[in-house]
């Protein structure tokens, strides 16, 4: 009887354990102003009643990885909790002038461009860390770019699940074909994480890619 009770009280803790260790680290990926921070205020929103992030039309207005513990989606009488790692935007090149150029003072533009240079390398280290992935694109912008090119290989090599969202289907320049084209190997949905459209594909298509 004892022994039934202490055996008992060694497996829900084991279980406890495997459970935290299998929970589910969702990235978010993407070149800066793909609209990445705004997926994830959508989401958050959607399943959360809150934002995760501020959203700028300055360019790396997210400098630090964000983390939201225990989102839980629903889709079709399924769930799907997960911990939503928001990422910096990365790039090839930083430059502090372009800050400069978008308004910002100089030793402003030099702090920023040094703190996204950092939320770059961050990203790229967060890649060992996150289980699936979801690779924000403009839809507005030529895909074949060598940022889009780079995330994408790293992706690949790590043999991590990858989702890849055409974003601002709201824009009449946002082309979905062209980043299909450009990654056939993937599937992609198009949205306008900004007003919502197409948001439910989006939440199919995660079950789809972690099922």
């Amino acid at each position: 009887m004892v022994m039934d009770i202490i055996r008992a009280f060694i497996n829900k803790v084991l279980r406890n354990i495997f459970r935290r260790k299998k929970q589910l680290k969702l990235g978010l990926y993407g070149p800066p102003n793909g609209g990445k921070t705004t997926l994830a205020n959508r989401i958050c929103q959607d399943w959360l009643g809150e934002d995760m992030g501020t959203v700028s039309p300055i360019a790396h207005e997210t400098r630090e990885i964000q983390i939201k513990e225990q989102v839980t989606v629903k889709s079709k009488g399924k769930e799907l909790t997960f911990n939503l790692v928001d990422t910096p935007g990365i790039a090839t090149k930083i430059d502090f002038e372009e800050f400069i150029k978008a308004g910002l003072k100089e030793k402003e533009a030099k702090a920023r461009a040094k703190e996204a240079t950092k939320g770059v390398i961050d990203s790229i280290r967060w890649l060992d860390e996150v289980d699936t992935v979801v690779v924000v694109l403009d839809a507005t912008k030529d895909p074949f770019s060598q940022v889009n090119i780079t995330i994408i290989g790293n992706l690949e090599a790590r043999k991590i699940p990858v989702l890849i969202i055409a974003n601002k289907v709201d824009l009449k320049k946002a082309k979905i074909k062209a980043i299909q084209n450009a990654f056939p190997q993937y599937e992609v949905i198009g949205i306008s994480a900004k007003y919502g459209k197409n948001i439910d594909k989006f939440y199919e298509g995660l079950f789809a890619l972690v099922k």
